[in-house]
């Protein structure tokens, strides 16, 4: 069933104040539409419940890479593909740019935003976990003011997240580190390629004196957001990875994800998958460790 598209309005603004105007002055009317990826999916199966949209792709102050000696700072509309070309991204910050690879197809990332991957807030989305194992910021930005916040935390509830109707997403931040850190991304899904995951698992750590420092764990389809594991963190910072923490661990993190069925997996296959992904990340710190 095909959307009756004149039912349907959208305006270009040519500068993003316009745009922010409009939607400080018609909070909640106006719907921002950048690479429409998820969006006209919506659209040709009759199923997209807005009316009103603004359409932000040619904004230019969304777009762009900045990069400066402590951070990365990406334009909401920068896209998987450009994540995949950028060559400090790739050096610095490997999950992002393959979760930017394993986003739908070639066309997909094209035109699909970070940004977007963000605000439409699925818990399924590939970039989140990795943006929340980076401990990425994210810039809101109304008519008169913008804030930075934590990535973690945006996301409150289920398609629900801590951004006013009078506000955009303008940018992603990323912190830079010169300490050598371990990086582990796994999307399973139904295909290697253009399937929504079943599980999505990211994480980062540093190793200190055969020690875990600092790491940071997430996963995406396991929860009704992108779900940062802050207790099994709790349970290997500062340990060494041996059996009785490995188990600690393992407990904690099966009480943190409350994965669900659905039409493209079961709860107990979810609970299952990411166990053996928590298991497999920690056998690749022991490694380091050693």
């Amino acid at each position: 069933m095909r959307a009756y598209v004149p039912s349907y309005q959208l305006i270009s603004p040519a500068e993003l104040s316009e745009a922010l105007d409009l939607m400080a002055r018609e909070p909640s009317v106006w719907q921002p539409f950048a690479g429409g990826t998820d969006l006209m999916v919506l659209l040709e199966s009759g199923k997209l419940p807005h009316k009103n949209y603004l359409n932000i792709w040619n904004l230019a102050e969304l777009r762009g890479i900045e990069v400066s000696a402590e951070h990365i700072t990406l334009g909401a509309l920068t896209t998987y593909t450009e994540v995949q070309a950028n060559p400090i991204l790739r050096k610095e910050f490997p999950m992002l740019c393959q979760a930017a690879s394993e986003t739908g197809g070639l066309a997909i990332q094209n035109r699909g935003t970070l940004g977007g991957n963000i605000a439409n807030a699925s818990p399924a989305a590939d970039s989140p976990p990795a943006l929340l194992a980076y401990d990425a910021e994210v810039e809101l930005t109304s008519l008169n003011a913008s804030r930075w916040m934590p990535y973690h935390g945006f996301h409150t509830g289920y398609k629900q997240m801590i951004m006013r109707a009078d506000e955009l997403l303008t940018r992603i931040r990323l912190r830079r580190t010169e300490a050598r850190m371990i990086h582990y991304y796994r999307k399973v899904g139904t295909r290697k390629a253009q399937a929504i995951s079943k599980v999505c698992f990211a994480a980062t750590a540093r190793i200190e004196d055969g020690i875990v420092g600092d790491l940071r764990i997430a996963l995406g389809s396991v929860a009704p957001v992108p779900l940062r594991c802050i207790k099994t963190e709790a349970a290997l910072r500062g340990k060494r990875v041996e059996r009785s923490v490995i188990d600690k661990a393992k407990a904690d993190f099966a009480g943190e994800i409350v994965p669900i069925d659905d039409i493209r997996s079961t709860r107990n296959y979810r609970i299952r998958v990411s166990l053996n992904l928590l298991e497999d990340f920690l056998r690749q710190l022991s490694s380091n460790l050693a």
